[in-house]
């Protein structure tokens, strides 16, 4: 009898002790961290490395007879600059992707729209060549941010412009003098 009651006594805490572990898992998950070490005066915050710019909703009227549409702006943040070793202390960003057909110093459009090209500007509202370093821009020691801006502008007058969904992917690199 004094076995038996052993028994369930030991029993009952082995369940209770399994209850407590399976209860104090109230919820879990994994955190995974990613990133690269560059060669580089400044570190690119992780926000603007990788980043989508909402072109909205654009009429193809008014990128008729090579119309544009309102530029929308974007950032490039670099943070943690040591611009010590720089001679001129200044960047140039080079874009790189696809180019139109109609408009080669433009990115195409990928998807159901076309008739019109994606132009990126520096900070002043210049185009900025697909494949060709911006003017540069001064750096300083500490956070810096470049500013561009895009906006579609339409072929030809010849060309239609036709409606549709869009994208178009722009790689960019920097490099420091």
């Amino acid at each position: 009898m004094k076995l038996n009651k052993l028994s369930a006594v030991l029993g009952l805490g082995f369940v209770l002790a399994s209850g407590a572990a399976f209860a104090a898992d109230q919820g879990h998950g994994t955190v995974t961290f990613k990133g690269s070490i560059i060669d580089s005066p400044c570190s690119i915050t992780p926000e603007t490395a990788n980043q989508t710019v909402d072109m909205g909703q654009i009429s193809n009227k008014a990128l008729q007879n090579t119309g544009k549409s309102t530029a929308r702006p974007f950032y490039i943040k670099l943070e943690n600059c040591d611009v010590s070793s720089l001679t001129n202390k200044t960047v140039t960003t080079t874009f790189t992707g696809t180019a139109s057909k109609a408009q080669p110093k433009n990115l195409a459009l990928v998807g159901q729209a076309s008739g019109a090209a994606l132009v990126i500007t520096n900070g002043d509202g210049a185009a900025i060549d697909l494949g060709s370093a911006s003017l540069p821009t001064s750096v300083q020691t500490g956070n810096n941010t470049l500013s561009y801006a895009a906006y579609l502008q339409g072929d030809s007058a010849d060309v239609a412009v036709v409606p549709g969904d869009f994208s178009s992917v722009a790689n960019f690199t920097l490099a420091y003098q």
